[in-house]
């Protein structure tokens, strides 16, 4: 059979299966069961499968994802998140969109702290949402910061689905995390001048209103108290990492020791909340790690049935400049990104394209980047953005179609910095080539 045949029916099969509404871990275990029993030669490939599927969630490598995540739960469960925000709200005073830019800024630093785009989006929006509809803010200032804020935790590590990136495409786990630093800074930024400039062109955007005042003294000592600690978190699971003390894996275990450490000297970790955060984790990582299980062999599929290797000989045959064939891969990402879920297309077009990058020449870490940020950008676009469904969880009385313009902008900018990463490679390995 011609591999371009085999590769029809595998792909057809998977959309087929998901358009129906197959959960995603079912879906790619059902084809991987087709596959062993037509493809290879039944028992043995059965025997291979199963393999492949303990192999998979017994992989030292996969093991930062529950750590990440259970630092997030911490966070969520336990007052310190609650905390900084106050802090950092004295810190801003008067300046125009003030509670968006709160949000931002927060957003942005507890996806240093957390491996979850979910947990962070819902974190800021039970903190700040009744207070930004409660000031008139506008729907791209009030859901739609906190969605592109909420995304943030799956660029600026630790980040749970720049692992499993790194784990699937076989690159440096550190040198991605590492490298996501500077283009999810740059988002962040970016994202704090569109607010400043929406709210100083159209005050009533953003309304605004009395503060309470606090001295020099009060907002330092605030800072201090409680947005500093932080940073000893962060230091924990970046800068070990950076300076090539500890690998990944060690470095989400200390950071998740430096936030048990935090809340306990904050006297918050209460066990009903630890069991809390440890349950949350557990649903967390459960999802993620039977998606894995069910989908890592996927790839062998592929690879047995030679169609990965026909593709990439078709591919090649064209003779398309490197650059050509990064952009029509980004292409592709973002049209799947608008009707899958994030783990799916890195499981299915993965194994596809790192044989392309790789025989192209392509530095695996400046893809991997424009990659992760790609799939922020799925994050966040209608029908099927997972954070669009998250919001609507938090605002049930808003509609869907107030959602999907309120993310609008954010998305936009980040369609932006892709071109910047496309146009300057240096933006996205400026800091993966200092990593020890």
């Amino acid at each position: 059979m011609e591999w371009w045949l085999i590769l029809s029916i595998i792909f057809g099969s998977l959309i087929v299966l998901l358009a129906v509404g197959v959960p995603v871990a079912f879906a790619f275990l059902i084809i991987n069961i087709a596959g062993a029993a037509i493809l290879q030669g039944g028992a043995g490939g059965f025997q291979q499968l199963i393999h492949s599927i303990y192999g998979s969630v017994t992989s030292f490598s996969l093991l930062p994802i529950p750590l990440f995540v259970l630092m997030g739960e911490i966070l969520w469960q336990t007052s310190i998140a609650a905390r900084a925000l106050s802090a950092l709200d004295k810190l801003l005073g008067r300046v125009p969109g003030r509670l968006s830019l709160l949000t931002v800024t927060s957003g942005t630093i507890f996806a240093a702290l957390s491996g979850s785009t979910i947990a962070n989006t819902a974190m800021l929006g039970s903190l700040l949402l009744p207070e930004l509809n409660k000031r008139g803010y506008a729907k791209d200032l009030s859901m739609g910061a906190i969605m592109a804020s909420g995304a943030l935790a799956m660029l600026i590590p630790p980040s749970a689905l720049a692992v499993i990136f790194a784990v699937i495409a076989k690159v440096s786990i550190g040198k991605v995390l590492i490298a996501l630093i500077a283009p999810g800074l740059l988002l962040a930024v970016l994202y704090a001048i569109y607010i400043i400039a929406r709210a100083t062109l159209d005050p009533k955007s953003a309304p605004g209103y009395e503060v309470q005042t606090a001295t020099f003294g009060e907002k330092m000592m605030g800072l201090l108290l409680h947005v500093a600690p932080l940073s000893f978190i962060v230091f924990m699971v970046i800068g070990i990492m950076f300076l090539g003390v500890a690998t990944p894996t060690e470095a989400a275990a200390f950071g998740c020791l430096g936030s048990i450490m935090l809340a306990a000297a904050y006297r918050d970790l209460t066990w009903k909340r630890f069991r809390d955060s440890i349950e949350g984790t557990l649903r967390i990582s459960a999802m993620m790690l039977a998606i894995m299980a069910c989908a890592i062999g996927f790839s062998q599929l592929l690879a047995f049935s030679g169609s990965s290797r026909g593709l990439l000989e078709y591919v090649m045959s064209f003779d398309a400049s490197p650059i050509v064939l990064f952009i029509l891969m980004q292409l592709v990402l973002l049209v799947l990104g608008c009707f899958m879920e994030q783990i799916a297309i890195m499981l299915i077009t993965l194994p596809i394209f790192m044989p392309i990058i790789k025989s192209a020449g392509i530095d695996p870490i400046w893809f991997a980047v424009v990659c992760l940020i790609n799939l922020e950008v799925a994050l966040l676009t209608p029908p099927f953005g997972l954070l669009l469904f998250v919001m609507k969880g938090a605002a049930p009385e808003v509609k869907m179609h107030e959602i999907y313009k309120a993310a609008a902008p954010y998305i936009l900018i980040d369609v932006v910095v892709i071109g910047l990463l496309i146009a300057f490679p240096g933006i996205a390995t400026v800091f993966a080539g200092l990593v020890r």
